[in-house]
């Protein structure tokens, strides 16, 4: 689990074939107080990665076929910049919002325009994470926590982005045309599951509730 709150900037190394796989080459600097070891998590433009080596240059990431196909790993060039951000543990503060590292899809681009000291993206998207995009809503996009301003239409929203977030973040790099990973909230998924009633059992009652070990 993560917080969507980047932690630091690395930058793309390349992609290595071996024995059957695939790995990931992430070059940043050291975490200061707390090193980075062997088998942690790690969102990589807020996919989820396991970290298989650590160098003094940064790390190497098992990455899954699907994981390139489904984001906007696979699309990275040599030295361009993502966003880094370890998992989180139950003493940190929870800063932005709830983010699992599971992209939902990739969105684009299609206009990014300043506001004052401020940009504003705005990103097309499909259906199936539009449905869960609202305006004062939170979306992850390459890993980072933000807040929907605007829904100008179905399958376009708008982020607006502090001078802070540009320079800290690898948002600062991109421009109209480029990927992002999405990541819509969790929170938002699970409400529709309940709202549903999928896999909800209407005959249960509060005894069997209080059998199982729940109060009311």
């Amino acid at each position: 689990m993560f917080t969507g709150l980047v932690q630091k900037k690395g930058k793309f190394a390349g992609l290595n074939h071996v024995s059957g796989g695939t790995s990931i080459q992430i070059l940043c600097s050291a975490w200061e107080n707390e090193p980075l070891v062997f088998g942690e998590s790690v969102a990589v433009q807020g996919a989820c990665l396991t970290v298989t080596e650590v160098n003094s240059d940064g790390f190497f990431a098992d990455v899954l076929e699907e994981t390139l196909n489904c984001t906007n790993l696979g699309t990275l060039k040599y030295g361009d910049y993502v966003n880094l951000e370890r998992a989180l543990r139950i003493s940190d503060r929870l800063g932005g919002h709830i983010v699992g590292g599971h992209i939902d899809g990739v969105g684009r681009i299609i206009a990014k325009e300043p506001a004052g000291r401020d940009f504003v993206f705005r990103i097309s998207c499909d259906e199936k994470e539009a449905r869960y995009i609202v305006r004062k809503g939170s979306v992850a996009i390459d890993g980072i926590s933000l807040t929907i301003s605007a829904v100008p239409a179905p399958d376009v929203f708008e982020v607006a982005v502090i001078p802070t977030t540009l320079h800290e973040t690898s948002l600062g790099t991109r421009a109209v045309g480029d990927t992002v990973n999405i990541e819509t909230d969790i929170m938002a998924r699970y409400i529709e599951k309940f709202m549903s009633g999928e896999n909800y059992d209407k005959n249960l009652t509060f005894e069997q509730l209080a059998e199982a070990g729940f109060s009311y």
